[in-house]
């Protein structure tokens, strides 16, 4: 299967969404200010956003559309050029030996999991991965990165539950550069019921690597769920505060008719877009793609 039918039955929910509301608003009818405003609120009820959906509305009514065709081209090339600027490189992202990425995200988004599927991705080309166990209190946390990393083949560096997640990544990236490995992702807790605790949890990780490598972390990647819809924006607010995030991965989108907000978060914040998460298969992780999810979310 291409990368692109791979987005589109991942998408396949998000595309059903907005082509049935489009082809509701549009059928068999004159596309007027009437029209271009139920539309633009349609966008908002789709989680696009305020902003996108104010855009497009100006885009229809500047360029006099006229068909059904002409507003999925017009809301294609829009997501193209909104998104295309924060396709994330990941070739860029072995520039240090190791390259420390840590992992956040609250508890739920699939953390975990999109931790070892992109550890599977990194670990291509007979790079060397491994793991810091930092997510300590949430029970199962270590174990199921355990199992990840036997299935991937990536090491793993942990400690008891309960223990400090600082002291686990300082060993992990310790580790790392005695073993000469490539990457070191570490895992984290994501509790934001108490975001003094989280915040200082997430300052104490990056003060320990920095006594070993002055630029760690080197990237800082955050998990999102498709499925919680807008308050996705106040969970990237919320880890903005604690650690400038370099990425963003976006998880269960297969099963979500909201991929709208990922529109919503990247005008927001501008954040990179690292891989989006579209199924529970351990391939079923892909790099971003503008264009593919563009062509994708607007199949009509």
């Amino acid at each position: 299967m291409n990368i692109l039918n791979k987005f589109k039955i991942g998408l396949g929910k998000s595309s059903k969404n907005l082509s049935i509301g489009l082809n509701n608003l549009i059928f068999k009818k004159k596309i007027n200010d009437k029209t271009l405003e139920q539309l633009e609120d349609f966008l908002i009820e789709s989680d696009v956003g305020v902003e996108v959906a104010a855009e497009l509305r100006e885009k229809f009514s500047n360029t006099k559309v006229e068909s059904k065709s002409e507003i999925f081209k017009i809301l294609t090339d829009y997501i193209i050029e909104i998104l295309k600027p924060l396709e994330k490189n990941l070739n860029n992202l072995n520039k240090h030996k190791p390259s420390v990425i840590l992992v956040a995200g609250v508890n739920g988004v699939g953390k975990t999991t999109t931790i070892g599927k992109l550890g599977k991705i990194l670990g291509k080309g007979n790079q060397k991965v491994v793991f810091g166990a930092a997510d300590t209190f949430r029970a199962g946390a270590v174990s199921q990165l355990e199992v990840w990393a036997k299935k991937i083949n990536a090491q793993i560096i942990k400690s008891d539950e309960g223990a400090d997640p600082a002291s686990v990544a300082y060993k992990a990236l310790e580790y790392a550069r005695k073993k000469k490995l490539d990457y070191l992702m570490i895992d984290t807790a994501g509790r934001l019921q108490n975001k003094k605790n989280l915040m200082d949890e997430f300052k104490k990780i990056i003060n320990v690597l920095r006594k070993i490598d002055v630029n760690a972390p080197h990237e800082t990647f955050l998990i999102l769920d498709a499925t919680t819809g807008q308050s996705a924006i106040n969970q990237v607010e919320e880890f903005k505060k604690i650690s400038p995030i370099t990425g963003i991965i976006m998880t269960k989108l297969d099963g979500a008719a909201k991929g709208g907000i990922l529109l919503a978060v990247s005008k927001k914040f501008k954040i990179p877009i690292v891989a989006l998460g579209m199924g529970e298969k351990e391939d079923d992780l892909q790099i971003f793609s503008a264009r593919h999810f563009a062509n994708a979310i607007m199949t009509n």
